[in-house]
């Protein structure tokens, strides 16, 4: 079920106080997912989930998990700068590499990161920016399809990312040569996915490959990186990943490969720890009718991308109206000049009035972090509910101001309230 465990009472307040819309975070939520996940991997001494920065690039999350133990995954420059910021140095950090610049590599070296290669022809743009550290890790790509028994879960002949094993075993035998002692190995090979065998078919086949590589390459293994993949349940009808079963499926994994253990394993779960811990709240500003039943909000898919770009599905209810029935058919948009903004396509709701206060659920991943500024619109504040039940923005709404300030306007700068660049 969508995540309900904050009643109305709490967006209408935080309504109350920031201008909508804004994308509401629960500190409380976010530490109890961050607490169960390690409490399911506690059999692990070495255990560690390294977020997702990409899920939600907010400096006041990042440090909330910095505080519950967790690292940090990045795959930019910028990303590597905020880990920075936040305080993760060292180990705390996996940079993923995926078609970089050479001065990315460097700058995760500098940090102490590890540093995750994505494919054979990465290892000498590593050793010229910044050397081959004694612990690499490289991302497995085993093509074919992904099966979780029957079912096919995934296509990793078909992405871009990750080495074929022959590639591992040519660029493993290369970074030993080249001065690594131990390496980690990584694979993602299906997104969203609220099966519970997922992660443990995923160990098996990365187990498996890791412990045949460290043999034929006599490059001792340090860990395996789960990575992301486990979803949430966005449609009601859903049933959630059970994280602790997931835990307990993937030790019985790793006790038949690695009966002496020594392997350390890592995760990077972002839409799993804040995907259901977050919220656009907004209002309804218009009504139309024509060929359907239209609600205008005063958000749009500059703060919510991810049903205009995957046709996603995220619920939708209406504060003070959530046991009313469902007797209305909408599709809820937004204002772009784009018919795919559109939060909900013929959605049976209640009945929607303008002033009410709407609430998108599961916005706490790949929410806030893919808006963008298409038809001059501006990124909205992000809140965060804290844990002793008050309200800080974490970010603030952007201005005309900001969404010019990188534009040569010479004259007209005055007019807009900034600063012409010199020429």
């Amino acid at each position: 079920m969508p995540n309900f465990s904050l009643p109305d009472a709490v967006f209408e307040e935080a309504a109350a106080r920031f201008p909508t819309p804004f994308h509401l975070y629960d500190e409380a939520g976010i530490r109890r997912r961050a607490r169960l996940l390690q409490k399911a991997f506690s059999w692990c001494p070495d255990f560690r989930e390294y977020f997702a920065v990409k899920a939600l690039p907010n400096p006041a999350i990042l440090r909330i998990l910095k505080e519950e133990g967790c690292g940090l995954d990045c795959s930019s420059e910028t990303e590597l700068m905020l880990a920075e910021a936040c305080g993760f140095s060292g180990d705390e950090i996996m940079f993923s590499a995926n078609a970089m610049p050479d001065e990315e590599f460097a700058f995760a070296r500098r940090l102490g990161g590890y540093v995750n290669l994505d494919d054979i022809s990465h290892i000498d743009i590593l050793a010229r920016s910044g050397g081959i550290p004694e612990t690499v890790c490289c991302r497995y790509n085993p093509g074919g399809d992904f099966r979780i028994g029957t079912a096919i879960m995934g296509n990793p002949g078909e992405a871009k990312y990750g080495f074929t094993y022959d590639q591992l075993t040519e660029g493993l035998a290369r970074l030993k040569a080249m001065g690594a002692k131990r390496f980690g190995l990584h694979a993602f090979l299906s997104s969203n996915n609220t099966d519970n065998a997922y992660y443990p078919t995923l160990a098996k086949t990365l187990f498996e490959a890791a412990s045949s590589l460290a043999e034929k390459t006599g490059l001792p293994l340090a860990f395996v990186n789960l990575s992301g993949g486990v979803g949430i349940p966005y449609r009601p009808d859903q049933e959630p990943t059970d994280i602790l079963a997931v835990g307990e499926a993937v030790e019985k994994v790793y006790r038949a490969c690695f009966p002496e253990g020594g392997v350390a394993i890592k995760t990077e779960l972002g839409r799993w720890m804040t995907g259901p811990e977050g919220w656009l709240v907004a209002h309804a500003t218009h009504h139309k009718d024509t060929y359907r039943h239209y609600i205008g909000l005063d958000a749009c898919a500059v703060n919510l991308m991810r049903p205009a770009m995957y046709g996603a599905y995220h619920h939708i209810t209406v504060c003070g109206k959530r046991e009313a029935p469902c007797d209305r058919v909408y599709d809820v948009t937004g204002c772009l000049c784009e018919n795919n903004d559109k939060f909900a396509i013929e959605r049976a709701l209640p009945e929607i009035v303008e002033g009410d206060l709407v609430v998108i659920h599961d916005t706490g991943a790949h929410g806030f972090s893919m808006g963008y500024n298409y038809n001059g619109r501006l990124r909205s504040a992000e809140i965060l509910r804290t844990a002793d039940g008050g309200f800080r923005m974490i970010r603030r709404a952007e201005t005309p101001a900001d969404y010019f300030a990188t534009l040569d306007i010479d004259e007209a700068a005055p007019a807009l309230g900034v600063t012409p660049h010199t020429r």
